[in-house]
């Protein structure tokens, strides 16, 4: 089977937001919106994040800070697997958009995750292996958690239902990045840059 090429693969996306984009709020039009909606649940999801989500920190690719974002992140075992969203409003215009999180995962895989079950350290990465994305992809649309209700309701139009939170896992899985995070450890330090700043 033969890779899609970058530009087919932005048409895709493209062509699936176009699709998707009547059935969304306007509540999240852009990336920044869903910046703000990280921010406003950074502090709740520090204390105990919802079964199905996280917290993610990357290393700043620049500055070499940590960087926190609220996730959606199943874990199984030792994997946790997440996906970078494209809104449809952000996909319609620029279908290869890339998050600035995933851009520091780019340039620094060690990342640290606060899951319900306690705080990781791990070493994440983009899937591409057919097999692991299949998996991926079962993983993260076919389970469905009680606050998973809440963000299709922030993200879809009229009352949320578990088939809706599936549809738009499997939008969001179709058109985003997929990862996944190999965790190596359990409360692990504070993340520094590596090497010369």
């Amino acid at each position: 089977m033969m890779a899609e090429s970058p530009a087919a693969r932005a048409a895709a996306v493209r062509e699936a937001a176009v699709r998707h984009a009547p059935r969304h709020n306007r509540l999240l039009r852009s990336a920044e919106d869903g910046k703000r909606l990280s921010d406003m649940m950074l502090p709740f999801f520090l204390l105990r994040p919802p079964t199905g989500f996280g917290v993610l920190t990357t290393l700043g690719r620049r500055t070499g800070k940590a960087r926190r974002k609220c996730v959606r992140m199943v874990q199984r075992g030792d994997e946790v697997f997440l996906v970078q969203l494209l809104p449809p409003a952000v996909a319609i215009v620029r279908p290869d958009a890339v998050a600035a999180w995933l851009w520091n995962i780019r340039a620094e895989p060690r990342v640290l995750v606060r899951l319900p079950s306690g705080t990781f350290t791990g070493v994440a990465r983009e899937i591409t292996d057919p097999a692991e994305l299949r998996r991926a992809r079962e993983v993260l649309c076919e389970t469905v958690d009680p606050f998973d209700y809440a963000e299709c309701a922030a993200h879809l139009r009229g009352l949320p239902s578990r088939k809706k939170v599936k549809e738009l896992r499997r939008y969001w899985f179709d058109t985003g990045n997929p990862l996944v995070i190999e965790l190596t450890g359990r409360r692990g330090p504070a993340l520094r840059a590596s090497g010369p700043s």
